[in-house]
């Protein structure tokens, strides 16, 4: 069933992008790395902090959401991704450096994330890094790989099917949408179950209910769901 909505919001398909802040990201069970995260924005922390999971584990989220905190605080940060760094990374005197995808790191780029371990404490400098595994697993540098597992080490916890459901629900009734619970259980029960791919699938959904003029329900997601499915 869809709530009323105003013409207009119909008629433009307004749709309005969650910030990647702490806010938004649904802790499950990484409270802990939420509470260091928040405490690594913070001016005059200095840890180095690593944070690991796969892809759609919300690690990117979280890096920006610390990105955005430290610089409401007011403290300087540097903020590169793994394949884009090179050797030119910017240290930020008491400031904050993040990297994400750590693994993707060319040799240049190895180099001064190491040189960035060595000078950190010198210029009151904290380190927040990512990556697709633990430390021991990357494929970097020995020496670098040694500094990665020194830091404090946090794998993000994946959410459960009850946090997912109450998070579908809380995007879908942002958007004027009320999800009956077997459209949420199908679709927790097919495709990929990282969030930001069924929140994606969710505005799929939204989309196709406003084009078709038809209310969201299971068989409607089925179209859904196939029109998205690779082809051969």
């Amino acid at each position: 069933m869809r709530l009323n909505r105003p013409m207009r919001q119909l008629a433009l398909d307004i749709r309005t992008e969650l910030p990647l802040s702490f806010a938004t990201f649904v802790p499950g069970a990484n409270a802990e790395l939420l509470a260091r995260l928040r405490a690594i924005a913070a001016p005059k922390s200095f840890e180095s902090i690593y944070v690991w999971g796969p892809q759609g584990s919300g690690r990117t989220h979280l890096l920006c959401a610390a990105r955005e905190a430290a610089l409401d605080a007011g403290r300087p940060v540097s903020f590169a991704a793994g394949a884009e760094a090179g050797d030119d990374l910017r240290l930020p005197r008491g400031g904050l450096l993040i990297v994400d995808d750590v693994e993707a790191l060319n040799e240049p780029g190895q180099i001064a994330l190491f040189r960035a371990f060595n000078t950190a404490r010198l210029i009151g400098m904290a380190i927040l890094l990512s990556g697709a595994a633990p430390p021991a697993q990357l494929a970097l540098r020995e020496d670098l790989r040694t500094r990665v597992g020194s830091a404090l080490v946090f794998e993000v916890r994946p959410l459960s099917d009850e946090d997912k459901a109450r998070t579908l629900e809380r995007h879908a009734a942002g958007r004027g949408i009320e999800l009956a619970g077997e459209v949420i259980d199908y679709l927790l029960s097919r495709g990929r179950r990282d969030l930001p791919s069924l929140l994606a699938v969710l505005d799929a959904l939204d989309r196709a209910s406003l084009e078709r003029k038809r209310h969201i329900t299971v068989p409607l997601l089925k179209e859904v769901l196939a029109e998205d499915a690779p082809r051969d």
